[in-house]
């Protein structure tokens, strides 16, 4: 079961894919909100069985004014590709992102400045893989396509 990850922002969305049975992901490109060709590129190239948001929360777990931009994305994937679409907290994940990323370079593995479209894209590896940990523990969170506000954490 392939799974596309996003982590939106309002001038980047960090894009991961990854493979349910193995729990493991892997950073793609990041695409640019309104890149409509580029998002259905990754249809046509990956074709998920699934989609996970990361939902920006604050610190104490309440929404945010990102939350209601992945809202929307959420909503426009749901209604474009009739995919299924999952949320994950996505607190820490870009602390997480930049941990990594300077290990990276440290220890020679990436060998060029990190640009902040690395840091988007890890982010939504980040997500995914800890969204594979909450499937695997029965903890999903499916977003809700109606007139009430989408689930929170």
């Amino acid at each position: 079961m392939a799974v596309l990850a996003f982590d939106v922002g309002h001038k980047r969305i960090g894009v991961a894919v990854g493979e349910a049975l193995t729990g493991n992901a892997r950073a793609l490109p990041t695409l640019h909100p309104d890149d409509i060709a580029h998002l259905d590129r990754l249809w046509r190239d990956w074709a998920p069985d699934a989609v996970v948001i990361g939902w920006p929360l604050t610190e104490d777990g309440q929404t945010q004014a990102a939350t209601a931009l992945a809202a929307s994305f959420a909503l426009q994937l749901q209604h474009r590709y009739g995919v299924a679409v999952y949320l994950c907290d996505e607190r820490y994940s870009s602390r997480s992102a930049d941990d990594h990323l300077r290990r990276a370079r440290a220890s020679g593995q990436m060998n060029r400045r990190v640009r902040k479209t690395d840091r988007d894209a890890e982010a939504a590896r980040i997500i995914l893989e800890q969204w594979f940990l909450e499937a695997a523990a029965g903890r999903l969170r499916p977003f809700c396509d109606s007139a009430s506000a989408p689930p929170r954490a």
